[in-house]
């Protein structure tokens, strides 16, 4: 998890320091590089937790503006130090930051040195396309469905995943991965038709397993782990007598529909599994879910 989170860092910082080079001064990139890295150590308190680190870095936005705003600083404390871009890479009209205020005349800036990052989390006027992370003044907004398209990038730069993926999840979550994989599994036991157990069918009592598990985790939150243990149960009895009443047709009797509802109400049973499992999947994909 270290050489992960170290990762992330030196990816990002590869970014900016990329992004400088033919603007600033070979010193001046230098040291912006280091102090940007100084910066990031400075905000993750230690941490070793990618996803934490990943949410630092979101909060720092996107390393190109940073260079744009580390160039008209030089650029408004000391003309001439770096050279202006041909074009830019983004939008740079509208006032600068507060927190970057231009450095005296008597500042290292104009030996090429650049001044300390700021507090990103009190930096209030953000340059166009910052992104601002989850903190006092709000949450972050993603893309519907981001997480499980992170999840799926196997393989991916951990930049674009954020620190998560599958492999990721597994490791840190093995309960919550073991409950989702047992819930799978009394669903698919369903066509097999085993004999009871007692008076217990087999594909109940696994579920009732799997159940538990998720109850006694802690990673979703309550309604989510009622979402996901009732949709079984709902898809099996509501399920069951919607599609079992709409097959009886002009069958009469109680017999006629008992029949219907049991021929559907274990495809019902699947089906509501798979929309239950679906749904912790998705909440224990997103990096965002509150405990």
């Amino acid at each position: 998890m270290t050489e992960r989170a170290d990762q992330l860092i030196l990816n990002y910082v590869s970014k900016a320091a990329d992004a400088a080079h033919g603007v600033l001064r070979p010193d001046q990139r230098l040291d912006f590089s280091r102090r940007l890295r100084a910066r990031i150590e400075e905000e993750r308190h230690g941490s070793q937790d990618p996803r934490r680190v990943s949410k630092v870095l979101a909060r720092f936005g996107d390393p190109v503006l940073l260079v744009e705003r580390e160039v008209r600083r030089l650029a408004e404390s000391a003309p001439g130090t770096v050279r202006p871009p041909a074009a830019p890479a983004l939008p740079t009209s509208g006032p600068a930051p507060t927190a970057l205020s231009p450095a005296r005349s008597d500042s290292p800036a104009r030996s090429g040195a650049t001044a300390a990052f700021p507090r990103i989390a009190d930096d209030v006027s953000r340059p166009p396309g910052a992104v601002r992370g989850p903190g006092p003044g709000g949450r972050a907004r993603g893309l519907p469905f981001a997480s499980l398209r992170r999840a799926a990038m196997f393989s991916a730069n951990p930049m674009a995943t954020r620190g998560r993926d599958a492999r990721t999840v597994v490791k840190d979550h093995p309960r919550e991965t073991a409950a989702l994989v047992i819930l799978v599994v009394a669903a698919l036991l369903v066509p097999f038709n085993l004999p009871a157990v007692a008076i217990f069918r087999v594909p109940v009592m696994v579920w009732a397993l799997g159940a538990i598990l998720v109850m006694a985790g802690d990673t979703w939150t309550l309604r989510d782990r009622l979402i996901g243990v009732c949709a079984p149960l709902l898809g099996y009895t509501a399920g069951g007598v919607v599609v079992g009443g709409l097959r009886v047709g002009d069958q009469p009797g109680l017999q006629a529909f008992m029949l219907q509802f049991f021929n559907v109400s274990g495809v019902m049973f699947m089906i509501g599994t798979g929309a239950g499992v679906a749904w912790l999947v998705y909440r224990l994909l997103d990096g965002d879910v509150h405990r």
